[in-house]
C-alpha cells in the first residue's frame, strides 16, 4: 500500500481538485510553476490559498529561468518595435521580472536601452 502524502503542516493529502483550462492558459501555469521552483500542487495549492509564493532557488529554476529568458528574448527581437506582444509573452515577461528581482538579480542595461537614450541624446544637440 502506498504512503499517504502529507504537507508540511502534517496533514494528509487526499481530495483531488481538478479543473480545465485552456492550451494558453496551461503554458502560463506551467512556466510559472517552472519559474518557482516549486511542484505544480504545492504552486498551485498557494496561489489558490493566496500564499506567498517563495522562489527556490536550484539548478532546475536555473535552467527554467534560462530557458523562458531566451524564448521571450527571442520573440521580443521579432518584434523588436514592441507591437504585436501577445498576452502571453507579456504575463511571461511579467512573471520572469518578478522572479529575478525577488532573486535579487540587478537588471542589466539593455542594449534597446542604450540606443534609445544616444538617440534621445543626439536629439538634444
Amino acid at each position: 500500500m502506498s504512503q499517504m502524502n502529507l504537507d508540511q503542516h502534517g496533514r494528509h493529502r487526499n481530495v483531488t481538485v481538478a479543473f480545465r483550462v485552456s492550451p494558453e492558459e496551461a503554458k502560463l501555469i506551467n512556466a510559472q510553476v517552472a519559474m518557482s521552483g516549486m511542484t505544480k500542487q504545492d504552486y498551485i495549492t498557494s496561489r489558490l490559498l493566496n500564499r506567498e509564493v517563495k522562489v527556490v532557488p536550484s539548478s532546475r529554476l536555473q535552467k527554467a529561468l534560462c530557458e523562458h529568458m531566451d524564448a521571450a528574448y527571442r520573440e521580443l527581437r521579432r518584434i523588436r518595435d514592441g507591437t504585436g506582444i501577445s498576452p502571453e509573452l507579456e504575463a511571461t515577461l511579467v512573471i520572469l521580472a518578478k522572479t529575478f528581482a525577488a532573486l535579487g538579480v540587478e537588471p542589466e542595461t539593455a542594449d534597446v536601452d542604450k540606443e534609445d537614450a544616444a538617440v534621445k541624446a543626439m536629439a538634444r544637440r
